[in-house]
C-alpha cells in the first residue's frame, strides 16, 4: 500500500501488507461500527439486519487482520481465531472460555497493534511504509 492510502483495498481485498497505524484506526472504525450498530438497533431490527451487517464487518475485519499479519509475516488465516476470540467475548466477557479469548485478544493486540511489520519484502508483498 502506498502512503496514499486505498481504503476500500484496506478493507476489501486480503492480499498485500498493511501499515500498523492505517489498520489500527481500520480495525478501531470496524469496532465503533460494531458498537454503534449494537446501541441503535433493537434485538427486532438485528434479527433481520443482522443476516447482513455482521457478515459485512467480519469480512472488512479479516481483510484488515490479514493485511496486518502479512506485514508480520504471518498467515491472513490467523484472523480467522482473532475473529473468533473477538465474537466469543462480544460485547463483554463473563465465562471462562472468555479468558482464553482475552489472552487471545491481548496477544493480537501486542502482535499487530504494538511491533513493527517486516522491514523489508516479504513472501506478501514490498513493506507498506515504503513509497515506491
Amino acid at each position: 500500500m502506498s502512503p496514499a492510502t486505498d481504503w476500500g483495498d484496506l478493507f476489501f481485498s486480503a492480499q498485500g501488507r498493511g501499515p500498523r497505524n492505517l489498520s489500527v484506526l481500520a480495525a478501531a472504525i470496524l469496532i465503533a461500527l460494531a458498537a454503534v450498530y449494537e446501541a441503535v438497533a433493537g434485538q427486532t431490527l438485528r434479527l433481520f439486519t443482522g443476516w447482513f451487517a455482521y457478515p459485512a464487518l467480519i469480512y472488512c475485519g479479516a481483510c484488515v487482520l490479514s493485511k496486518r499479519l502479512h506485514d508480520r509475516g504471518r498467515s491472513g488465516w490467523w484472523a480467522a481465531l482473532i475473529l473468533a476470540a473477538l465474537a466469543g467475548c462480544w460485547p463483554h466477557p463473563d465465562g471462562f472460555l472468555d479468558f482464553l479469548f482475552a489472552l487471545i485478544l491481548v496477544w493480537a493486540v501486542v502482535e499487530l497493534g504494538v511491533l513493527h511489520g517486516e522491514l523489508g519484502a516479504n513472501r506478501f508483498g514490498a513493506n507498506p511504509m515504503r513509497a515506491g
